[in-house]
């Protein structure tokens, strides 16, 4: 188990609330940088957001150390619990 934090950049959005949307996903470890993205035809904000950590959550191995920056109160609050 590698204990270096990673650094993961999140971001969504969408043209018309719902309408064409993409996310982002920008993953610092160390040296190596790892970006992912996506789109859809037809979607949300929110979901958009929701789905960029979503999707970077599933590219890092489950024990990895972690620190998330996303500019989503949506997502922010998600995580309080």
């Amino acid at each position: 188990m590698d204990s270096e934090i990673l650094h993961i950049y999140t971001d969504g959005a969408c043209s018309g609330n719902p309408g064409r949307g993409g996310w982002g996903v920008y993953i610092q470890k160390g040296k190596e940088k790892i970006e992912l993205n996506g789109s859809d035809e037809s979607t949300t904000n929110n979901r958009m957001e929701l789905l960029a950590v979503i999707q970077a959550l599933r590219y890092v191995d489950k024990y990895s150390k972690i620190i998330l920056f996303t500019d989503s109160k949506y997502v922010m609050q998600g995580f309080l619990v």
